[in-house]
Parts: structure tokens; sequence; C-alpha cells
């Protein structure tokens, strides 16, 4: 009896151009954190706490971004850190990074679905109206829900049908939240006042002002992600792309994040006494509202919010899901998830499996908001070690040579900033460390890693 030819593997889609993987990248990194919870980050640090924590981020995060820029280079891989790290790593430390930012990607998802949800609620009360259920302490309403799962069905949609109509819908979104970021910026400094500035910190004196600026800074790896998922979509670049054009996109998108955040920083307090933006949902919104009189302009603030949400949640699906795809391609999750559609020429499966994750989050409701970015924080710590400590083993390095003396001072850097990331999420003494809930989070995720791994070593 002959034996079957075997199926030749389908690849991805090639399509992809400097100005898609910036979109991606920024798109990735700012969603509607400055709108929803503005309130957490000035309560964080105060004007000045929070101002610095941003601009310190985008400081310290600039070496860890050149270091992708190599990496992506030298390695256009979907699998991202894992193809990094694998390198000169063990398989366990090569599914924990690689398991560590599928989270960091994947647990954008529900927040985002909850997220659009709390934000229609505000421009129609209606959706308010039927409360299901409580979850730690937070109402659950059923068109809130409806609304963010709905959100999620046209992500999925739009994933599974192509990255070229996730990429034009993310280019879309990207530059109409800049159009109305220039617009609403240069009005803000137009009517606002320093002196609402003052207290500059949220905590008295100078160790107060430190501890103010360290809170901001645990969050913020959550609110900068996204800078370095340029890997995970680049095995869909066009065929002609200059590899140079990962790094620009990289390094364009951490800056562009970073002066967005503190520009918001600074406008929204100078518009309103920046202690009542801290009691008060939707800060960014109301902050406007009140300094031109106008409920317009707030709900305008709002739209710009949503077209942001639709983009930080494509953006962050479409690299989860590649993540999953990378994985499942050197046998570290089931071989399932790197299965490609044979005509839309997308990562079906794993696509499937980011929805039914972003399902169960959703149904959990606003209290996921706060611990997820929390978590989130500590997972892409986890990745951006593996990836400079990578480099400094050799990865990514000219053939035959040493990189450039820059290049490593940015590797040596940029795990220094890691790992002081990290411990600032876990250990004890650090104001703002992990809780329990956090930690069950954790937990759980690893659990269903675990459960993958396992079933992709039993299928070999």
């Amino acid at each position: 009896m002959p034996i079957a030819a075997e199926r030749p593997k389908i690849h991805l889609d090639r399509t992809l151009r400097t100005v898609e993987y910036f979109t991606l990248a920024f798109g990735t990194m700012v969603g509607v954190g400055w709108l929803v919870v503005i309130d957490d980050w000035l309560g964080r640090g105060g004007p000045f706490g929070a101002m610095i924590g941003f601009l310190s981020a985008g400081v310290l995060l600039m070496p860890i971004a050149l270091v992708y820029a190599r990496l992506v280079a030298a390695f256009p891989d979907a699998a991202g850190e894992v193809a990094y790290a694998e390198r000169v790593y063990g398989p366990v430390v090569v599914f924990a990074t690689g398991w560590a930012m599928t989270l960091a990607y994947l647990v954008v998802c529900p927040w985002e679905a909850v997220a659009i949800g709390k934000l229609l609620a505000r421009l129609f009360p209606g959706l308010d109206s039927v409360a299901l259920y409580s979850f730690a302490g937070k109402t659950v309403y059923l068109h809130r829900l409806l609304v963010g799962l709905a959100l999620t069905a046209l992500v999925c949609g739009i994933n599974y049908r192509g990255i070229r109509f996730s990429s034009k819908f993310q280019n879309v979104c990207t530059f109409v939240l800049l159009a109305v970021f220039a617009v609403f910026s240069a009005l803000g400094l137009a009517r606002g006042d320093v002196r609402q500035l003052t207290p500059m910190f949220a905590r008295p004196g100078v160790d107060g002002a430190l501890v103010s600026v360290l809170l901001v800074l645990q969050v913020v790896p959550y609110f900068m992600t996204g800078f370095e998922s340029v890997a995970k979509s680049s095995e869909e670049a066009s065929a002609d792309l200059d590899r140079r054009g990962f790094g620009r996109a990289i390094v364009l998108a951490l800056v562009g994040g970073t002066v967005f955040y503190v520009t918001v920083l600074l406008v929204v307090p100078m518009l309103c006494p920046w202690r009542e933006l801290t009691q008060t949902p939707f800060g960014t919104a109301v902050a406007f509202e009140r300094a031109f009189g106008s409920r317009t302009i707030g709900d305008l603030i709002i739209f710009g919010a949503i077209v942001s949400l639709f983009k930080v949640f494509n953006g962050n699906f479409v690299a989860g899901t590649r993540m999953l795809y990378g994985m499942a391609g050197r046998s570290l999750v089931h071989p399932a998830l790197g299965r490609v559609h044979e005509r839309f020429l997308t990562p079906h499966v794993a696509i499937g499996f980011g929805l039914g994750f972003t399902v169960l989050g959703t149904l959990l409701g606003e209290s996921v908001l706060i611990p997820i970015s929390e978590v989130g924080s500590l997972a892409v710590a986890i990745g951006w070690l593996t990836a400079c400590l990578s480099f400094l083993k050799g990865v990514g390095w000219p053939e035959g040579g040493r990189p450039a003396r820059v290049d490593l001072a940015a590797a040596g850097a940029g795990a220094v900033v890691s790992l002081a990331l990290i411990v600032l999420k876990v250990a004890p003494f650090s104001p703002g460390h992990l809780g329990a809930p956090e930690y069950l989070a954790l937990g759980l995720w690893t659990t269903v890693g675990l459960g993958l791994w396992l079933s992709a070593r039993v299928g070999r």
C-alpha cells in the first residue's frame, strides 16, 4: 500500500510593512488606561510621580527596545523570546518565558472587553440596568457583558479572516487616536493651569516622592508592553521589507507611547484638581468637561478611547495568538495550536484559544482591571529579562564577530531594569507587591500551561 505524501506546511501570510509594525507596536502599547485607570495612576504617584514614573520607564526600557531591534532583525520568528532563549537555555526556561509572554498579551484582552462596557455605560447609562451577579465586590451587568463579548467576537473574526484585515483595522484605529490626542492635548495645554499640579506627589516628603514614583513604576510595564510585539508578527513581513524596519518600528513606538502617557498626565491634572480625579471615574473626560463646560468634549474623548481600545485589543490578540503559534511549532504546547487555516493563512486554533480565554476573563467583570495590570507587569518583565540575557549569551550577534559595545551595554542595562521590575512585583518589602489574588491567577495560568506542555510531550 503506497504511503500518502506528507502535506506541505502552510505558512502565515506575508504582507506587513514598517507602518503596520509601528501601528501594531504602538497600538498594542497604548490602550485606554489613560482614561479608565488614570485615577489609580494619580492616586499612586500624583501628577509628577506619575509623569516621572512613565518617563523613567520610557528611558529605562529603551535599552530593551534596542535589544529587541537586534534580535528581531536576526531572527524574525513568531515565537519571539522563545526563539531567542532556546538557543542558550533548556526547555523549562524556554517554556516558562513563552508562557509568561503569552499571558502578558492575552491578559490584556479581557481587560479591554470589560473596559468597553464601562466606557459605553457612561454614554448609555441603560447598560447598567440589569445586574447579573457580583464578583470580588463588583457587579457584572448583562448589557455590559454582552458588549464585551460582541467586541471579542469582532476582534476574533477579524483575526480569523487574515492579517491583512487585522493590520488595516490597526492602522485606522491608531491614526484616529493620534489625531484625537493631538487636538485635545493642544486644547488642554492652552486652557490648563500649572498651579493645579500641586501637590506634585501623592505622598509628602522626599521619601514619599520616591514611593510615589515606585508605585507607578510597578504597573508601568503592563501599560508599556507592546513595543516588543513586533517580533510576534515578524514572520508575516512583506518579502521585500528591510529588516531594519523592525527596529525602527520598535523604537518609534516606545518613544511615541512614552510621549503620549506623559502628555496626558501633564494635561489632565492642569485642567482639574488631581485629588478630585482620584475619586472620579473617567477622570480624563471629566477634567476636559469641567474645563470647557461641555459634556460633548468629554464624549468625544470617550470616542477616542473606544477607538484606542479596539486597536490595543487587536494588537495584543495578534501578539498572543502568534506566540502560541510559535510555541506549538516547537512542541512547547499542543501542536494543534500551530495549525494554519488553508484559506486565510491564520493560526485559527490559537485564535480559538484566545477567544475562550478572553470570554472567561470577561465573565469576571470590572474587578479584574487592576489585578490584571499587576500580573501583566510581572509577566512581561520576565520576557524582557530572558531576551536581554539571551543577547548577552551570544544570540543575535553578527556571524563570526562580536556586537558593538553599545549593544552589549544596552543588553546589560535592559537585564538590570527587567530584573528590578520583577523584584518590585514579588519582593515582600516592595510597596504594592503582588497579593494573594494575583498569585492565584498566576497559579491557574501556570496550571493551564503545564497541561498544554504535557499534552505536547505525550503526543510526540
